[in-house]
């Protein structure tokens, strides 16, 4: 084989392998998505694949790490129906076509954020610190925080790193930490804000203060329990005791004989002897 030969085989050996990565008219693989869905119900997104580059055997939807559904069907279509679009549907959807390699692509499913309080009302004594907390579970993920206090139906914002006021935000949680609780400033209404590119939502939480007493009510009762069953008991035996040393003295004790010396009999002998 000549050298013109030789070369004429290695280019088309390595056209071969080229292709072999491409489809039927040697272009990569492109897949159509839905448009990124903000709202409504009963809602179905899908994924077109043209190009492929080997069979497609089979589908799998993804959400994260989580496997959503799958299918052995050899379609270039492939569909998921999400129903009611809400926080915990909203996300980023991936669509999988088991080629060889598989490709995949995904579709966005966004709402503005839903914001819910870890407790809708918190407790805390004077003089400790009292934390609030709220999270969004929507997507896309929060970009702003704030948090407000209502006094009289009004909202007013609340500045960090007052040395009485502490927020810690990240990502979808956030944190409102008020040091040394005052039972006459600090008990009310506090609302946290979450902001993203589609919209804003918030949720309210209540702060209750405690005295300082009041961790020692329970103690307190306890003792006083303690001491009104001994009372009870003191009583009872104080009352008691003469009763049956009353019962033991008429319970039928033979009377004892008198040791007392008989005159009569004395006197009796005395004349006999006589």
């Amino acid at each position: 084989m000549g050298l013109a030969g030789a070369t004429g085989l290695v280019l088309g050996l390595l056209g071969a392998l080229l292709c072999a990565g491409r489809g039927a008219s040697g272009a990569d693989p492109s897949i159509e998505t839905s448009p990124n869905v903000t709202s409504g119900s009963d809602v179905v997104i899908f994924c077109n694949i043209t190009e492929a580059q080997s069979p497609i055997v089979g589908h799998v939807w993804k959400k994260g790490d989580k496997t959503l559904a799958s299918d052995k069907e050899t379609s270039e279509r492939t569909s998921y129906k999400i129903g009611e679009l809400n926080a915990d549907s909203s996300g980023v959807y991936e669509c999988v076509f088991e080629t060889n390699p598989p490709v995949s692509s995904f579709v966005f499913v966004t709402v503005k954020p839903h914001v819910t309080a870890y407790k809708k009302s918190e407790h805390g004594n004077e003089g400790d610190t009292g934390v609030l907390v709220c999270k969004c579970n929507s997507y896309p993920p929060v970009n702003q925080w704030t948090w407000y206090r209502i006094d009289d139906d009004v909202n007013e914002p609340i500045i960090n790193d007052t040395e009485k006021f502490f927020i810690k935000s990240s990502g979808n949680k956030t944190e409102l930490r008020i040091v040394n609780l005052d039972i006459g400033m600090d008990p009310g209404e506090y609302l946290c804000n979450a902001t993203n590119e589609l919209g804003t939502d918030g949720a309210i939480v209540g702060l209750r203060v405690r005295s300082r007493l009041a961790a020692l009510w329970p103690f307190l009762g306890i003792v006083a329990e303690v001491l009104i069953l001994v009372s009870i008991i003191f009583i009872y035996e104080k009352r008691r005791k003469p009763d049956e040393v009353l019962d033991d003295d008429d319970g039928g004790s033979a009377p004892l004989k008198s040791n007392a010396p008989n005159h009569k009999d004395k006197n009796v002998r005395q004349r006999n002897a006589n």
